[in-house]
């Protein structure tokens, strides 16, 4: 950094200055660590019996804890953008309204998840059900910017078909109904270089952003939806202030889904599996969550499971994020 011409190429070099004060929060964390240790030896070696103290180290070696299986986790944030931001796209499948209803309860999950973790996140799009808002049911879809180091890393095996089954509340005779949504996680920045866009490969619509239920209107047409034509990936972006800014973040997160797909086309090719597009239906869920005629949430992968379903929906991801990230 403290090269000549180090600032010409202002990407790279943004690139590296985020990647230094990502190592140096690393170093600072680890010398914490050890720091809070020491101190930690030196009061035991003198606490005797005194009860008061030993219950202040063990109050402050759960803290310790906790911090040090954050640390460890990061052991595991080998893949190339594990480091970076991560866009969380939601897509209800078929079923109407329950369907819709539970991509809103699932996109709320994650939502409390990431304020509890004090996570920094951006709506990119979303796209409600018909007369549905906040205080109603449903989305078609939606995208989360998480902007916190290590998000794709975290993040990134909770893509798959979610589950749920309930006794329907759009059903007049309360009969049982079984919903699916689709959770993708992609990197936010793919190098250029990664992934080639042709112009003449993509088509580029522009449309009104619009609020749950109507609300908040733009009159001119901000909002772009991008649709690369050879897979039929589509990106979208409305919550930007200008159209130039959202054809930017919806261009950015296009080349992100075809990156995706690259790696995992590689993937299933060296494993000898075909290349088939995932469904949002029975038989290819990664986690169910049941609400009757018992309560359970079950991680279908690495089998953790909890009967605390309120809990989960209302944000506590932590233990399936974690067993999935040491699996």
């Amino acid at each position: 950094m403290q090269q000549s011409g180090f600032w010409d190429n202002r990407e790279r070099a943004s690139a590296a200055s985020k990647e230094l004060a990502q190592l140096k929060r690393e170093t600072e964390q680890q010398d914490r660590i050890a720091d809070e240790m020491k101190t930690l030896q030196e009061i035991a070696a003198m606490a005797g019996g005194d009860e008061k103290l030993l219950q202040e180290i063990e109050s402050r070696v759960r803290v310790l804890e906790k911090e040090v299986r954050q640390t460890e986790i990061q052991l595991f944030f080998s893949g190339k953008y594990d480091k970076g931001n991560a866009a969380l796209s939601i897509y209800a499948g078929a079923g109407g309204r329950d369907a819709e209803d539970w991509a809103a309860l699932l996109y709320r999950m994650y939502q409390r998840f990431f304020e509890n973790r004090g996570w920094n996140t951006k709506i990119i799009h979303e796209h409600w059900g018909e007369g549905s808002g906040p205080a109603g049911w449903g989305i078609k879809n939606a995208t989360i910017l998480v902007e916190v180091p290590y998000a794709y890393g975290y993040l990134k095996k909770e893509g798959g078909v979610h589950r749920l089954v309930r006794i329907s509340p759009f059903s007049s005779q309360s009969l049982r109904h079984t919903s699916f949504a689709l959770v993708d996680v992609m990197p936010e920045i793919v190098a250029p270089e990664e992934v080639e866009l042709k112009p003449d490969d993509l088509t580029i619509d522009f449309f009104r952003s619009s609020g749950p239920g109507g609300q908040n209107v733009n009159k001119r047409e901000t909002a772009v939806r991008i649709t690369h034509v050879p897979t039929g990936l589509q990106a979208a972006s409305q919550n930007e202030r200008s159209q130039d800014q959202n054809r930017e973040m919806a261009m950015g997160l296009l080349r992100a889904k075809l990156y995706k797909l690259r790696v995992e086309q590689r993937e299933q090719e060296r494993r000898g599996v075909r290349s088939e597009k995932v469904k949002i239906e029975w038989g290819n869920q990664i986690r169910s969550y049941v609400m009757h005629p018992y309560q359970m949430v079950k991680d279908h992968r690495t089998g953790v499971e909890t009967s605390q379903i309120d809990k989960v929906l209302d944000g506590d991801l932590g233990e399936f994020i974690e067993v999935e990230i040491k699996a």
